[in-house]
């Protein structure tokens, strides 16, 4: 199967039971309602997907089970986070022999401090890439999410490594965006330019973006999908109208507390009948009262959801 990054890859949510496990047969239904939108990808054991808050043989399981559902038709991102190198390589190797199409590579708490050595991420990465021969997507993540943002002398770098398929630019700048953008460019013109920014997405097809790996990607999935070809197409007017009508969902989804996105999204999913409930595990808290009521007005204003006494 061809890996092809350039449009909409959703960092899906991952459905559980009442008392936070995996929900099996309910993340089969929900890979199957994601497959439905034709993504490009779909990209697992995510923050959106609380990967990190996973026992390591959940994630492979959760992975299997992706894997046995829809990778057939839809090649499957697996989140790869670890702590040092041996352990990323053989995570990476496990995660392989399931059946993973690409990593979305962590950064790692090493990373931690400036100056970054650019040495540190670059053998990071070789290695994964060295012992897999699978491709990989770099992650540009702001700190206030636990992430690392490269300068572009370390992206220039991490360019370098054969491997290296794509970019997850998440600064949430519009201006760190452009110069990660230049940067990777010139290294490396073939390297694919993803939006990590739900909050400006479709602007980041203006600056340049070619395919987006967001959390957002887990709701009004169809609609990105499209949003995102017609971007791509330069048909701005239209991709612009139907994130004109999504934004009100995207900024409830990703208000202030932004770690309560994930049960946002989960609640959005329970409205459209895509999930049967929205549990997430601790420390993660379920959304209140009036949370839930904004989530559900923003999916009313997006289209995604019938007004209450609504009738056909």
């Amino acid at each position: 199967m061809t890996l092809d990054l350039r449009g909409l890859i959703p960092a899906t949510v991952l459905p559980m039971t009442a008392d936070a496990r995996i929900d099996e047969p309910a993340l089969r239904r929900y890979m199957q309602h994601v497959a439905a939108a034709a993504p490009k990808a779909v990209a697992i054991n995510a923050d959106t997907g609380e990967g990190p808050h996973l026992w390591p043989e959940e994630r492979r399981r959760v992975l299997e089970i992706v894997v046995d559902e829809i990778g057939d038709r839809i090649p499957v991102v697996a989140g790869l986070g670890a702590q040092f190198t041996e352990q990323a390589v053989r995570l990476a190797r496990e995660y392989k022999d399931v059946g993973a199409s690409s990593f979305l590579v962590f950064p790692i708490s090493a990373y931690q401090g400036q100056p970054l050595d650019p040495e540190v991420p670059l053998r990071y990465h070789a290695a994964i890439g060295d012992a897999t021969g699978l491709p990989l997507v770099l992650f540009n993540l702001q700190p206030a999410l636990g992430g690392v943002l490269y300068t572009p002398e370390t992206l220039y770098r991490l360019c370098s490594v054969t491997q290296v398929a794509a970019i997850k630019e998440a600064s949430f700048d519009a201006k760190l965006f452009v110069e990660a953008r230049e940067a990777v460019k010139a290294a490396r013109p073939d390297c694919v330019f993803l939006t990590g920014n739900d909050n400006f997405i479709y602007e980041s097809f203006v600056l340049g973006a070619e395919g987006a790996l967001i959390g957002f990607g887990a709701v009004a999935t169809r609609r990105q999908v499209d949003m995102i070809e017609l971007a791509l197409e330069s048909n701005h007017a239209e991709a612009s109208a139907i994130m004109e009508t999504l934004t009100p969902l995207a900024n409830a989804i990703f208000a202030a507390p932004v770690r309560n996105y994930r049960a946002r999204a989960k609640e959005a999913l329970v409205m459209q009948g895509v999930l049967e409930r929205a549990t997430v595990r601790e420390p993660l808290l379920p959304v209140s009262d009036a949370e839930r009521a904004r989530v559900r007005e923003a999916m009313v204003l997006a289209g995604e959801l019938e007004p209450v006494g609504a009738t056909a």
